[in-house]
């Protein structure tokens, strides 16, 4: 019997024919058949975000866009699924360690910048947002609804002054110190002088606990009460000490804690 012709090796394989008529196959590599540029048009992610619009998008497929292309035998949407799997959130991926990023084959320096430039100019869309529709600050949560998007997930502590005018409302926001995990150290002097050059007639200080605990450490009420009283000689009220925690924060006022 004629032995069967082996179809996958035929589909799999070129035919080449030599200087004396003898007959050879080549095999060819196989088919990329990963890559969704072999997609439908209507299911591309980027086509899809151009038609319909980003809203229309998956976490995975948005994702997808910002990767551009997978690893070897895998689509750029099932790489960014087993990230979004790993992480979660898209939370969780702005503030994880760049070790964690580098199990995922496929994502080097350039795609884990872009990953993380996006997540930040999210973070800071919102943030805007939320100071736009509230310039005026009437209220301790007034000021945590801008910050605690910023602030919550650090994993080190991070001393911020809210500047505010006469009628309370907001000058500049700026770092005042940046320090370890259990610690930052601003100086009441330099806040001062800041609040001098903002022309304000007020401030709030907030910091982070990356511990999540917001109970006020000693220390943290011997600076709120020597920031106070240096605040009164020089004509610039304190008006608030904020410890941001994740999802929860303390206020000194709300405490009764200010002079």
């Amino acid at each position: 019997m004629k032995p069967e012709t082996n179809e996958k090796h035929l589909l799999n394989s070129t035919i080449k024919r030599d200087a004396g008529g003898r007959i050879s196959r080549m095999k060819d590599k196989p088919a990329d058949t990963a890559g969704i540029r072999n997609w439908p048009e209507d299911d591309r992610p980027r086509e899809k975000l151009l038609r319909k619009g980003a809203r229309t998008l998956t976490n995975s497929e948005l994702l997808a866009i910002l990767l551009r292309t997978g690893a070897k035998g895998m689509s750029a949407i099932e790489l960014a699924r087993r990230i979004l799997e790993t992480f979660g959130t898209f939370r969780n991926m702005h503030h994880t360690d760049l070790r964690s990023w580098k199990a995922f084959k496929g994502l080097g320096p350039a795609k884990i910048a872009q990953i993380q430039a996006a997540l930040e100019i999210g973070r800071r869309f919102r943030e805007d947002e939320i100071r736009a529709a509230r310039r005026k600050i009437n209220s301790p949560k007034d000021v945590c609804d801008i910050l605690m998007p910023q602030m919550r997930d650090l994993k080190t502590e991070v001393f911020k002054v809210v500047f505010l005018d006469n009628n309370n409302r907001i000058l500049d926001i700026s770092d005042a110190a940046c320090g370890t995990v259990n610690a930052a150290m601003p100086i009441v002097r330099e806040i001062l002088h800041a609040a001098l050059q903002h022309y304000a007639a007020a401030i709030i200080c907030v910091h982070n606990h990356p511990s999540a605990n917001v109970s006020p450490s000693p220390e943290d009420r011997k600076f709120t009460q020597e920031l106070g009283a240096a605040g009164k000689l020089m004509g610039v009220k304190m008006l608030d000490h904020l410890i941001i925690g994740d999802g929860a924060y303390f206020s000194f006022a709300d405490e009764g804690l200010i002079g």
